[in-house]
């Protein structure tokens, strides 16, 4: 596991009617529009994780007046990476959907639960994810996903 450093995380929730055009402006902003629902993308400059019916979480700076609300996150989330063999199982002693690459494949992002966190979690590789919760659960996430690593690895 290793930390996701994200220095500038905001919530993008296009008015009513503004969706289209509110993924034209994040395109020219930061060369991504918004993300289908349940998907992940991203470039070098930022990323964006669909959050939720007509939300997504935005890793970048924009500024979408008129077109949606935005809402710095910067300070409510913890990232943190999670890869390597057994890493689905274990994650799937954790969380309650399936998270094998036939189904959870690269780009593939939820909002589920982990033991009972609300997080959201991202493929970001074949042996890889990203897991986001909030940052007063982060010691707490950690903790779940280490006692899971070790019961993978003691069932040999």
């Amino acid at each position: 596991m290793t930390e996701v450093v994200l220095e500038r995380l905001v919530l993008v929730s296009p008015y009513i009617g503004q969706a289209k055009w509110a993924s034209a402006a994040l395109k020219e902003q930061i060369g991504l529009g918004l993300s289908a629902p349940g998907r992940a993308i991203s470039n070098r400059r930022a990323r964006v994780i669909w959050a939720g019916q007509r939300s997504w979480l935005v890793a970048a700076e924009v500024k979408l007046e008129g077109l949606a609300a935005v809402t710095d996150q910067s300070d409510a989330w913890a990232s943190l990476r999670i890869e390597g063999a057994g890493v689905e199982d274990v994650l799937a002693r954790l969380v309650p959907i399936d998270l094998r690459a036939s189904t959870f494949k690269g780009g593939h992002t939820a909002r589920t639960m982990l033991a009972h966190m609300n997080v959201a979690i991202t493929r970001v590789g074949a042996q890889a994810f990203e897991v986001m919760a909030m940052r007063s659960m982060a010691g707490t996430l950690v903790h779940d996903l280490q006692a899971a690593a070790a019961q993978v690895t003691a069932r040999g």
